[in-house]
């Protein structure tokens, strides 16, 4: 029991000095040296380039909403299209970068590939989006 308490006041000494790290450690993405570093900076690029995504998305739907009330009901479907479309590219952004990953499979390095994949690939939707909201009708 004694040594049970004694490893667990080591395990707790060590988590306190090696715990996570703080908001105010973040990582200098313009010089990331670790990979921990590099996963994180590529993640947050994901996440930057995903939030432009949603605000283009919005846009878009908007556009084609507003194209659908223009057309006969008989002939509407662009808003019903577009939603269709996005699942579909979502399964397979999400695929295609799953598969990117398995360069590194298992190592430090997969999420890094996986993020910046992803922000890649989102940042061409954004643009396609935005050429659809912008399209000859629009």
């Amino acid at each position: 029991m004694r040594l049970q308490l004694l490893l667990a006041g080591v395990a707790l000494s060590i988590l306190f000095a090696f715990g996570p790290a703080r908001a105010d450690d973040a990582a200098d993405c313009g010089n990331a040296a670790t990979q921990m570093d590099m996963n994180s900076c590529s993640d947050q690029d994901y996440q930057a380039a995903d939030a432009e995504l949603n605000a283009q998305y919005k846009k878009t739907r908007a556009a084609m909403l507003e194209l659908d009330t223009g057309l006969d009901a008989s002939l509407r479907g662009a808003e019903k299209a577009l939603l269709a479309g996005q699942r579909a590219w979502i399964d397979y952004r999400d695929g295609e970068c799953e598969a990117e990953g398995f360069q590194a499979r298992g190592g430090s390095m997969e999420p890094m590939l996986v993020s910046g994949c992803k922000a890649t690939l989102t940042r061409a939707r954004t643009k396609e989006l935005k050429q659809l909201a912008d399209g000859p009708g629009n």
